[in-house]
């Protein structure tokens, strides 16, 4: 059976433990998975260190044109990587594709960074006195990134980091570690130096050690809110600069006047695509009226009924397996929960079969109708392939349902009203908003980052979010005296006076 080692300068040495790899289509295991320790991630903070000053004093330039060859090794390999990538995830091809494409969006950013390096400037900002800034590498950052997005989240955190000048450690989830192993082996065939980009693998064992390590200065982290929360709390107290994104219940909001037709296509891609396994997934959908709620439920339906389950590698699948069988059974005992809270089950994905892969696993579609706030499938994340129907009898009321979720990730509203659309996006309470846009992830060079429990720490992922959170800020105020005494009283505070 294949074995999956970390990627640390000089090799890992044995681990005791290890996680198996499944192939979502077949149930079956495929791979094992090595689980570090505290021991492994010291070697490799050891092996940082010694790369890291060479490559913050490397000029940004230099640093760039690495991550143009990356770019370009990363396009190169996008069919193997996108295959690599399902055959673990269980996301059809073209889906994976697309996790690669938006990793490399945030590379392509990076690949800018003698830009955004630069510092500010001020000339006589007193008598002879100027003031400038500049930004400089935090040292090492670790990144700890969830199963969905195997290929994107990685590069989001390690393209901005490794580009200011940082060394990183990832730690990818142990469910679909083959791929962000493969981006390591790319960065270093482009031209980062050993220890730059290193991989280590592991359980909470690994996560703790990454946390404590007095030498790693930033963590970045990208999973489910309870987590986020122990994350960032655990990191904070050790003295590190975290970021934490947690978990989701994103809304999508239809007003009366709305294109159904589009609202629809829209929700069958949100909601379902990658099985939901999305943490900007739209699985809420509130229509506003009774008429609204009506017409787009007669709408839905045969939608959802004509999505095609299959396997990765299927052409014309829409989406796949969900990742384990653990989640599989996670997600049918929401949708149970859901029923039994008494919502409407429209269409039942549990107990999907596809024939010749009755291992797989598969969810089929969900669709629950009459969904209320006070339901614990309502106030929780299901990341599954289900679609819920609150409705709203009003504007008022909509705004308040995603406004008042303990989640504040992402929300949508579907209107052909400028005045509607331009109050939302004002008023409501949640981090990232789209006008028709039914998962509002900004391109590259803005920046992700939900509220409320969907993140805890103040800076966003990648943009320019991201290069605040790798670089440390230095301010700079010197004089050149002529030789003359000015006359000054030296026992004063300086003022610009």
């Amino acid at each position: 059976m294949r074995q999956i080692d970390h990627f640390i300068v000089g090799g890992a040495g044995s681990s005791a433990r290890t996680h198996d790899i499944f192939n979502p289509n077949e149930g079956t295991v495929q791979a094992q998975v090595a689980l570090g320790d505290a021991a492994q991630l010291d070697k490799a903070v050891q092996a940082a260190l010694a790369a890291q000053p060479a490559w913050a004093a490397t000029n940004p330039q230099r640093r760039a044109r690495v991550m143009f060859k990356f770019k370009e090794l990363v396009e190169a390999n996008m069919d193997a990587l996108a295959h690599m990538l399902s055959s673990e995830h269980g996301k059809v091809i073209a889906d994976s594709k697309g996790d690669i494409q938006r990793g490399l969006e945030v590379i392509e950013f990076a690949c800018g960074i003698p830009h955004v390096l630069k510092g500010e400037y001020t000339q006589g900002a007193g008598t002879g006195i100027d003031v400038y800034s500049m930004r400089q590498p935090i040292g090492i950052g670790a990144g700890i990134t969830p199963f969905n997005f195997p290929a994107m989240i990685p590069m989001w955190m390690f393209g901005v980091a490794i580009a200011c000048g940082n060394a990183f450690i990832l730690k990818p989830s142990e469910r679909d570690p083959s791929v962000p192993m493969r981006l390591a082996e790319l960065m270093l065939e482009a031209g980062a130096p050993e220890g730059i980009l290193q991989v280590v693998h592991g359980d909470k064992e690994m996560v703790d050690a990454i946390l404590d390590h007095p030498a790693i200065a930033g963590v970045s982290f990208v999973g489910s809110s309870d987590i986020a929360h122990y994350v960032y709390n655990r990191g904070v107290a050790a003295g590190k600069r975290v970021q934490a994104m947690g978990g989701a219940k994103n809304h999508g909001i239809v007003m009366p006047d709305a294109d159904l037709d589009q609202v629809v296509n829209d929700l069958a891609g949100a909601a379902f695509g990658s099985a939901g396994e999305r943490c900007m997934a739209l699985p809420v959908v509130v229509p506003v009226g009774e008429d609204t709620a009506e017409r787009l439920r007669a709408k839905l339906i045969p939608a959802i009924e004509a999505l095609n389950v299959g396997i990765s590698t299927d052409p014309a699948a829409h989406y796949g397996p969900v990742v384990t069988q653990e989640h599989k059974n996670k997600v049918e005992g929401w949708i149970a929960k859901c029923a039994e809270e008494g919502g409407e089950l429209v269409i039942d994905g549990r107990g999907f079969s596809l024939q010749g892969y009755e291992k797989g696993f598969f969810v089929g579609p969900t669709l629950i109708d009459h969904v209320t706030p006070d339901m614990d499938s309502y106030h929780n994340e299901i990341f599954g392939p289900v679609l819920q129907i609150v409705r709203a009898p009003d504007f008022e009321t909509a705004l308040e349902l995603p406004s008042k979720h303990q989640y504040g990730n992402g929300v949508a509203i579907f209107t052909r009203n400028g005045h509607a659309a331009r109050e939302f996006a004002a008023r409501v309470n949640v981090g990232m908003v789209g006008i028709n846009v039914p998962i509002p992830v900004p391109v590259a060079y803005h920046t992700f980052g939900g509220w409320k429990r969907s993140a805890f720490g103040d800076t966003n992922q990648h943009g320019m979010e991201g290069v605040k959170f790798w670089t440390k800020i230095k301010t700079i105020t010197q004089r050149w005296p002529d030789g003359s005494p000015d006359g000054g009283n030296a026992f004063v505070i300086p003022t610009m006076g």
